[in-house]
């Protein structure tokens, strides 16, 4: 009998990522992996799923995931193998003052499939701030902000690094996040995400403008959802570059 799907799911294993620098960084993966089974296929897949995996654990990237999922395809005699895989990534970022350097993460994501419908998308969860336009316009002094989060996903014909994704959705925010800031740094931001208030459609819509003119992206979708600092619902938004074009 032919099974649809078989695998192993969330797997926590360390795993090394290139760094757009060149260097690797040190992380902590779940991963899924899942193949389509023929029914004349007997043996544990387990340890075919596990070889592979620890075999490019030493140093993952979108470059040779395809790789490793052909392995997986062919070592199962599979029609088709998919891996999911979330990481915390870090970035050394400097405040924008006072230049303090700290470590900022951000959540991470690959989804590859090879076979019947060969396919990769790359995600990044990215935390900013927004500031609301509408009650600045109403107050006589300051406006409510809040800390939102943006998930963007995209397929690429070219290769893109993680650290691109994430200056493009930070530099579409009312003001990007810092993982420590001093009192210099803290009026900065403050002052930054006034001066450029920003809904959630704002937001999306920027992103959005600026993955078209990225000509390496192929196909993205972008969420936003902003934890209303005001209100006890969240405001969100999305798009998905299919209805646009």
């Amino acid at each position: 009998m032919k099974i649809q799907s078989v695998g192993i799911k969330n797997i926590q294993t360390p795993v090394r990522i290139r760094e757009k620098s060149g260097g690797l960084q040190n992380s902590v993966a779940t991963v899924s992996l899942q193949a389509s089974m023929p029914g004349e296929y007997r043996e544990s897949c387990v340890i075919t799923f596990t070889s592979v995996l620890n075999k490019y654990m030493d140093e993952l990237s979108v470059t040779n995931f395809p790789d490793l999922l052909t392995e997986v395809k062919d070592g199962l005699r599979a029609e088709s193998a998919r891996v999911e895989m979330s990481f915390p990534y870090f970035i050394e970022k400097k405040a924008p003052v006072t230049a303090t350097r700290s470590l900022m993460e951000y959540e991470c994501s690959f989804a590859g499939e090879v076979g019947t419908d060969s396919d990769f998308i790359l995600s990044v969860k990215v935390p900013i701030t927004t500031l609301c336009p509408c009650s600045k316009e109403i107050s006589k002094a300051g406006a409510h902000n809040q800390r939102a989060e943006v998930t963007l996903s995209v397929k690429f014909k070219k290769f893109i690094w993680v650290e691109d994704l994430i200056r493009l959705v930070e530099d579409s925010a009312s003001c990007e996040l810092w993982a420590l800031l001093k009192r210099p740094d803290e009026k900065y931001v403050t002052e930054r995400a006034y001066e450029n208030p920003m809904f959630v459609e704002d937001v999306v819509r920027k992103v959005a403008v600026s993955a078209l003119d990225d000509k390496k992206i192929t196909w993205f979708s972008a969420s936003v959802e902003s934890f209303e600092s005001i209100h006890k619902h969240s405001a969100y938004a999305y798009v998905d570059s299919n209805e646009i074009r």
